[in-house]
């Protein structure tokens, strides 16, 4: 497991450390494959608003965003199918080392985290937490858009902040 996390504020409340170790636990906890891939970024209001226009065409910023590698209808789907999977050989071999298998981008508002905390009464930690498992689980394929996926994904919420004893 491989957690890339680029930290694009003045955050001296983000562990870069404590979240890499945190998402490689529970990524394997969620058996994904040991050489996935997953690239965070945590950014201000303004970027997210930028990418938020960009790729959703809504203006303004939200909390997080997710740009999945690949289309998974679901998390049981997404670990079948990354755990068969083998990334492309590239055209030129450099290195016989694996490659890693990428699941894609979590994008987070440093500044929404802290509202929302303050908002709902809880720790930035535990906001953080909870806007990282929700991305992690839409690169996953889960999504809240009926009441059935909404019901499925707030299940797979509590497990995986549970996990990290952040639960809800």
């Amino acid at each position: 497991m491989e957690v890339l996390i680029a930290l694009d504020v003045e955050a001296a409340s983000f562990d870069e450390s404590l979240w890499r170790t945190r998402l490689e636990g529970l990524m394997a906890h969620l058996e994904l494959p040991r050489d996935s891939q997953l690239s965070v970024s945590i950014v201000d209001d303004a970027t997210i608003a930028d990418l938020n226009l960009q790729h959703r065409g809504k203006d303004g910023p939200t909390d997080v965003l997710s740009f999945p590698q690949f289309d998974f209808p679901g998390l049981e789907q997404a670990v079948a199918e990354l755990s068969g999977a083998s990334v492309p050989a590239p055209a030129v071999v450099v290195s016989r080392e694996p490659q890693p298998l990428p699941l894609g981008d979590i994008v987070v508002s440093l500044d929404a985290a802290g509202r929302q905390a303050d908002e709902f009464g809880h720790s930035l930690e535990r906001e953080l937490g909870f806007l990282l498992v929700h991305g992690l689980l839409h690169l996953l394929g889960e999504d809240h858009l009926t009441a059935e996926q909404d019901g499925r994904m707030r299940e797979l919420q509590r497990e995986c902040l549970t996990f990290w004893n952040l639960g809800i």
